[in-house]
Order: structure tokens, then sequence, then C-alpha cells
């Protein structure tokens, strides 16, 4: 970068670089003042500092709006990441913001798990964040008293489990969590697995002694994934509020959610990496290696990613997400060489990967246009959590959060290059093509082709607005 007169009309200027606007790309300019974005268009005068993007793509800053870390331990294990490490490996991938989750279990007062999620992120955080809220005990006191507060300081999403001992909702309460998301204006994202199917399938494997790692994906089978993400709409439908399903995983999930939108409910979706990039035969090893790709929903066979393709190809799956949850290999193998399936930890390391993954497999294979995957992986996350325009676009206005690329950068994926805290990547030894080479957060320069120059604690909380308008009359089943 250049530096200019102190007279400049702007504090930085990027220029001749392909622009990816809202509307589309474009051979553009961008002025930032402070941090705002305050000028698009060619030829604009020099800047304090000045930067060449000629041969670069500029795109906005990645949203990742499915990310775990700095969680509380979860069965006596904590995720490796804090948001120290977990934002930095964010940033290095061309994300500049993300939205982790505030996990609240049985018992545990919502407010006071919120509370100690902001004193664990607000020295730490290198990028700026949300909070989704985990609802694991939707108490009265919760409904009523816990989440309108909450809401009204931005914390405008929540998530809901259909299994997992702890964190697991009955109908019943789901029912109760999407009546206060309705009344709030929130977002329900839900992870959406039947949790009869698992543990019944699960006893009958152990008592046949198939403890071996391809029976964690028999033993969540896809037709799970269809069911709960079916009885998960029809929940939504009744009671007349969005829904967001989360990491779609299943073909059948997919076929689910396209006739509720079909039906014109408002049903949105998100996938991730390890659903086009990762399959059961890649779980299914001869020795536990295979550990390193096991999560939940498991990854499906390799004939599914097509169809998971294809709802990225017709908008079904609007949001790409990481879903990072990163374990170092010891934990998920804590039991040694025979660790059985049901003691694998369940979670992959994904958020520095996430973008050049997509980029190369889908913007450098003709599968996506750079418009689609900037929805994908910024506009539409920012839009459904309620962080739009200010994140999520390159407009007027809005947070200078900008990824500079190189779109013929080719690299082979390591651990050893990555900057979180884990000890492994699934993505070992994958080649991809398109890099992020340079990340700008607020106008501040992160990630400048290899060097980190950001601290620790200048990430913001972000306050989300509401992402929908509050309803405040009956669902029509009620009215009628």
């Amino acid at each position: 970068m250049e530096p200019a007169p102190d007279n400049s009309v702007f504090d930085l200027v990027i220029r001749d670089g392909t622009v990816v606007l809202p509307y589309g790309p474009v051979m553009t300019d961008i002025g930032i003042q402070g941090e705002c974005i305050v000028a698009l268009g060619p030829g604009l005068p020099t800047g304090r500092r000045d930067f060449s993007a000629a041969g670069r793509i500029i795109l906005p800053g990645g949203v990742d709006s499915h990310c775990h870390m700095d969680q509380q331990p979860w069965e006596g294990r904590t995720t490796a990441d804090d948001f120290r490490s977990g934002t930095l490996s964010a940033l290095c991938g061309g994300t500049t913001t993300v939205i982790p989750f505030a996990v609240q279990m049985r018992g545990q007062s919502l407010r006071a798990v919120v509370d100690d999620y902001y004193d664990r992120a607000r020295q730490k955080a290198h990028i700026d964040y949300g909070f989704h809220l985990i609802i694991g005990d939707p108490s009265q006191q919760v409904l009523k008293d816990e989440i309108p507060g909450l809401v009204a300081e931005g914390c405008t999403s929540f998530k809901i489990y259909l299994t997992y001992e702890g964190l697991k909702l009955d109908d019943y309460e789901i029912l109760n969590v999407l009546d206060v998301a309705r009344s709030e204006g929130a977002m329900v994202m839900v992870h959406a697995e039947n949790d009869a199917f698992i543990p019944w399938l699960t006893e009958r494997f152990l008592a046949a002694r198939k403890t071996q790692l391809r029976y964690h994906v028999t033993a969540q089978p896809d037709i799970s994934d269809r069911e709960a993400t079916h009885r998960a709409i029809s929940l939504a439908e009744l009671v007349e509020t969005p829904l967001l399903i989360g990491h779609v995983a299943a073909a059948g999930a997919v076929e689910e959610i396209r006739r509720g939108r079909a039906r014109g409910l408002p049903v949105y979706a998100e996938t991730c990496p390890q659903y086009l990039f990762l399959a059961a035969e890649d779980v299914d090893t001869p020795d536990l290696s295979g550990a390193m790709c096991v999560c939940t929903p498991p990854p499906r066979h390799r004939s599914n990613q097509p169809e998971i393709w294809r709802g990225i190809f017709d908008g079904t799956l609007e949001v790409f997400s990481s879903d990072h949850s990163p374990w170092n290999y010891a934990d998920k193998i804590a039991c040694g060489p025979d660790t059985p399936f049901t003691r694998i930890a369940n979670g992959i390391p994904g958020i520095e990967t996430r973008l050049p993954l997509l980029f190369s497999a889908g913007v450098n294979m003709d599968r996506i246009s750079l418009q689609k995957f900037a929805e994908l992986t910024a506009a539409n996350p920012a839009r459904l959590f309620g962080l739009y325009p200010r994140k999520g676009a390159i407009m007027l206005g809005s947070d200078p959060d900008l990824v500079i690329w190189d779109p013929d950068r080719e690299v082979t994926i390591s651990n050893a290059m990555l900057h979180h805290a884990t000890d492994h990547t699934p993505y070992e030894g994958r080649a991809v093509r398109g890099w992020p080479i340079e990340t700008i957060s607020r106008g501040d320069v992160l990630w400048n082709d290899g060097e980190v120059t950001s601290n620790a604690g200048r990430g913001w909380f972000l306050a989300c607005e509401r992402p929908f308008a509050p309803q405040s009359g009956l669902p029509r089943v009620l009215a009628s």
C-alpha cells in the first residue's frame, strides 16, 4: 500500500479489482473512510493508503453463521478453539464475521450463559461476532423473562436440538420456543435428527458388538434427517414462524425443505463443506483415522453429494456455513485404538477452509457464479441473522469487511498452514485453486498474504437486528 498526503479524501482506496457487488461483479474502486465504505467507482482519488488489486477479486468478508468456539465443556471435553484461535483461523480464511453458539444446558439460566460468553469473547475475538442462543431448557423463566431481554440486546436467533441428551427438546417444548420466536421476530435454527432412531439403532449395533467407525453413519441414517426435517417444518407451519434447517446433509432432507418452500412456507436451509467434500467412505477406515471426519449429521455416501449441489443451484440451500466444531484427534479417540463409534467426539474443524473449498469447487469449476458465492457465504447469512447490509455486502454505508482473492493461486491444504488450535484437518492433502490473500475488517488489514496483522480483542459484539417483524396476533389455528 502506498501512503498519500494527509489531505486525502479517503483513508484507504482499493483500486482496479473485480468487485463483487450485490448485483454482480464489476471493475471498480472502493473508497473507505473510517469504518465505512463511502465511495464506489472508477478512478477514485488517491487515499492515505492506496492498494492495487489488479487481477484480483474483491468479495465481501465471509459471514459464518454456524460455528462453535470457546464453548463450555461437553461431556467433560471442550472444543480446541477459543475465541482467540477460532477467530484468527476465520480471518485467515476470508471470514470477517462469526456467529457462534452460547449453549444453555438443562437447569442453567440462559442469561448467565450469555453473560459468560460475553466475557469469553471480549478480550479474545479478532473479528466481529454475534451470538446464537442454544436453548436446552425452555423453562417459563427463560421463555418469558430472559429471551425477550436478550433479543432486545441483539441476540436474535435461537438454536434447538431434536436429539442429544441435555439439549434435545420434545415437540411441545419446540412449539413454545417457536411461539416466542414468532412474537419476538427471531430466527430459529434446528438440528434435525430423529432422537428415537439413533439410540434404537445404536443399542442393537452395540449388542451385536458392531462398534467400528462405519456404524456412526449407519446409526444415524439419512431417513432420520428426513423425518426430523419434515417434523420441524410441520411444527413451524403450525405456529406460522420462519425456520432454518441447519447443516443439511441428506438428499431426503433437501427434498422436504423444497416441498415446504413449494407450499409457500418461510423455510430456509444451510449446508456445510463436509457434505460436499467428505463422505461416509471417509469415515469408514480400517484404523481410527476416519474419526477426523466424524460429525453429526454424518457425511453421507458420495452418491448423495450431487443432490446437495443441486440444492445449492436451485436455492433450496441458501447458506454455506462451516459448523466448525474442533476437537483434537486425541480427544476424539480418548478410549484408545478400540474406541467405539459411540465414544468419538462429534465435530470437525473447517472455519478456515470453508471459503477456499467452495471457491475452488464452485466458482473455479463453473458450478456457481461469483455473485452466488457471495450470497451463500456472506449476504444470505447476514440477511437471515439481522446483520445486512452492515455485513455481508460491498455497498455504500456498509462496513469495509473485504477479502481480496487470488483466483488462480493453487494451494494444497495442510494442517500445518492453518491457524486453528486443533491438530488435524479432514481436508489434509486436498488441492484447491483460489485463495484469500488479504482480509480487511472494518478497514483494518488483518491478513496480508501470509502475514497476520491483527490483535486479539479488536472484534466487536454485533447486536443483530430482528430478522423478522414480530407477530402479535394468534396463528390462524388459534384465531379460528
